[in-house]
């Protein structure tokens, strides 16, 4: 079976992350999914296949005679679909022959196109799968469980040499809990790879470090006319906190390793605000300075009206991985002649994210993090092609087995 046939099939189910759930998977439509390749994966003949209670896929398929001195190696990739955008009754356009020009997504008349998506026109000549409109695609990251599937798929049924490998499919990896309760030591690898990348060709171990901000302000709302030294509107005392953050480091204006602080929800009035913010900056030491930054724009406020009016509340979410995969850039070399094999001409570039392989590597299983294919996630835009599908899926096989 074609990584794409799996992929058609997957993302009719419903797997939206809930990020205002405390349970563990946040959603319970994601054991859908996970029941589904539970099922799957016991039929291609993967060993003590099972879901455990977190809503995590855990399967083996043991070393071959002569190989079981390998290291073994993980392939692991994501369940749920963004919250950001729908993720239910998607409705994908298929259109083999893509010429490579722009795209109406029938659902809404949208328009895909190239001057907002210039590298859509590489995908000239293959099959483009782009959603309608109305909701997201979800190869971020059905994509990545297609393509391991089939790369398992041809490595079983062509009797291919291999190492132990490690499979894992989690939930909740888009709101940052995607492996919050994987069992590294059950799951057994040395080593491991996320297959949740973009365009094909792509390899990536440098990632952002991260933090989530919460600000809340506290007013004091007395009436207008009688206000005078008195009244404390929260909802400006806001406005004067972002603006004493750096204007220029948004994420609109930065780019590769440039960090950023992220406004990305905000509510209040004269009585009562909260601003809710990302943190994020590839160094280490600069992205320590950026939450001092933070810091110190409270201390300012709260010096400025003689009170506390402002507290913050800051927590790192992950470490960018690089340090960790550092002495084994074996991975990454691997992974190079895969691709090329594949028919991919390999990149590497820092992913201006996270993965769930950030927090892997810092747990001690190097992961870094390999395409899928894949284009504009989280949207209405989202696209893949069948044929870069195939090459993810075949880069995925020649790591499986060594053919590097």
């Amino acid at each position: 079976m074609r990584a794409c046939e799996r992929f058609l099939h997957y993302i009719k189910v419903h797997t939206t992350s809930d990020p205002a759930s405390c349970a563990a998977p946040s959603s319970a439509i994601q054991f859908d999914l996970a029941h589904m390749l539970v099922r799957e994966m016991t039929e291609i003949g993967l060993e003590n296949v099972h879901v455990d209670e977190f809503g995590v896929v855990y399967g083996w398929l043991a070393a071959t005679a002569g190989c079981e001195d390998k290291p073994a190696l993980g392939f692991i990739a994501h369940m749920d679909t963004s919250p950001d955008y729908p993720g239910e009754n998607v409705k994908p356009q298929i259109i083999p022959n893509y010429d490579g020009g722009d795209v109406v997504l029938a659902g809404t008349g949208d328009v895909l196109t190239v001057e907002a998506f210039p590298t859509l026109k590489a995908l000239a000549g293959m099959t483009l799968i782009t959603t309608d409109g109305t909701t997201l695609l979800g190869a971020d990251d059905k994509a990545g469980i297609a393509e391991i599937l089939t790369a398992l798929e041809t490595v079983i049924s062509e009797n291919k040499p291999h190492g132990r490998l490690c499979i894992a499919f989690t939930p909740d990896e888009e709101i940052g809990m995607g492996v919050a309760h994987f069992d590294i030591a059950k799951f057994g690898a040395q080593f491991a790879y996320t297959v949740d990348g973009g365009m094909e060709g792509e390899i990536a171990y440098e990632t952002f470090n991260a933090a989530s901000a919460k600000v809340l302000i506290t007013g004091m709302s007395v009436h207008p006319g009688s206000s005078k030294d008195t009244m404390i509107n929260a909802a400006l005392v806001a406005m004067e906190y972002n603006a004493l953050l750096p204007a220029g480091d948004t994420p609109r204006l930065t780019e590769g390793y440039e960090g950023f602080f992220h406004l990305h929800d905000m509510k209040g009035d004269v009585s009562y605000a909260e601003l809710d913010y990302i943190v994020r900056d590839h160094d280490r030491a600069t992205f320590e300075a950026r939450k001092q930054t933070m810091r110190h724009a409270a201390k300012v406020i709260n010096e400025r009206y003689g009170r506390e009016v402002v507290v913050l509340k800051l927590a790192d979410s992950y470490y960018n991985m690089a340090d960790k995969i550092a002495p084994h850039m074996e991975l990454i070399e691997n992974a190079k002649l895969a691709a090329k094999k594949a028919g991919m001409e390999p990149f590497v570039e820092p992913v201006r994210g996270g993965t769930d392989g950030c927090r892997l590597s810092e747990m001690g299983m190097p992961t870094p993090n390999l395409c899928t294919g894949g284009f504009a996630f989280h949207g209405k835009y989202e696209h893949i092609a069948m044929e870069s599908m195939d090459r993810c899926a075949k880069m995925v096989e020649y790591l499986m087995t060594g053919e590097v």
